[in-house]
């Protein structure tokens, strides 16, 4: 029977399904893949009409929608940006009750404000130190500096920020979170016994990853790209305590050191068995190191999952 792969996307609005599914298809395989790919396409339980076609999206750092982005006068500093993202996102997921999340009694503000703090920093660090490798003797340039002056960097890397943490905060406590995985679960119901190659980025890497554990599906390959899946207050918002997925043969997580989505790099240490999951460090050198077309274009993910295709086929 021919293999399959089922893609999961991440944070932030997509073109439509069609386009999208092909974009993945080329940077993986370099071809439509037809029927061997399916997109599992949450986007419209999110946003009410896809992004024009062709318009790279700004959560991959293309740089048509730094644009588009707010001005960098617009943040501020660290804390009051980290304060008007809480904000937003408390505004944007609703449904939580003054009490805090159901069974634990702790605010959302404190389950995922860390990672948010976290996230912020990292930002304005890397457009700063970018910024100074590119202004000669005393520093060391980081690899593919962004073409664009420190205050633009800001900004790229805080839209992925406000973007990326909204939709997770909705995922975790806005309600959303089974609707999501309904579309992740209907992607997987059609494969009629096909062997399977799971892909998920950013957000849709926790989607894929909780959908998986709960049905204990086989899955030849699951990769996993500028996954936040090893950071610890996203581990803890979880349904059931981090492990391997049950039907999971193999598990291959890449990210790129300064992805700010991808705080901690190393899944091994709390998945067992770590015998089943390889990390990879990778370079990702979209404008916010976070693209999916890079991830999927990089060698050591491409080649995995070529592999593994092949194989199967």
């Amino acid at each position: 029977m021919q293999p399959r792969v089922i893609y999961v996307h991440g944070n932030g609005n997509k073109v439509r399904s069609e386009l999208l599914k092909s974009q993945w298809d080329n940077a993986l395989f370099g071809r439509d893949m037809a029927e061997a790919s399916r997109m599992a396409y949450w986007a419209p339980l999110r946003y009410e009409t896809p992004l024009p076609d062709f318009r790279p999206d700004p959560l991959d750092g293309g740089p048509d929608g730094i644009e588009e982005m707010p001005p960098p006068a617009a943040f501020g500093a660290p804390e009051e940006f980290v304060a008007e993202t809480l904000g937003e996102a408390r505004a944007d997921g609703g449904g939580v009750p003054p009490e805090g999340v159901p069974g634990t009694g702790e605010r959302p503000d404190a389950a995922l404000g860390d990672w948010l703090r976290d996230m912020t920093y990292l930002a304005d660090t890397l457009a700063e130190t970018e910024e100074a490798g590119e202004q000669g003797p005393g520093t060391e340039p980081l690899p593919e500096a962004l073409p664009l002056p420190a205050a633009a960097r800001k900004a790229v890397f805080r839209t992925l920020v406000k973007h990326t943490f909204r939709d997770v905060y909705a995922y975790f406590f806005g309600g959303m979170g089974q609707a999501i995985r309904d579309v992740v679960e209907e992607a997987l119901d059609s494969l009629d016994g096909a062997p399977v190659v799971v892909v998920g980025h950013s957000l849709g890497s926790i989607v894929a990853y909780e959908v998986l554990t709960e049905q204990k599906r086989e899955v030849e390959l699951f990769v996993t790209v500028g996954s936040p899946l090893a950071i610890t207050e996203v581990q803890d918002n979880l349904q059931l305590r981090p492990a391997v997925p049950a039907g999971v043969l193999a598990w291959r997580n890449a990210s790129d050191l300064r992805d700010l989505v991808a705080l901690d790099h190393t899944l091994r240490p709390e998945y067992a068995p770590p015998d089943r999951v390889t990390d990879l460090l990778v370079t990702n050198d979209s404008k916010n190191h976070h693209g999916i077309t890079e991830y999927l274009g990089n060698s050591q993910v491409r080649d995995s999952v070529q592999r593994m295709f092949n194989r199967l086929a």
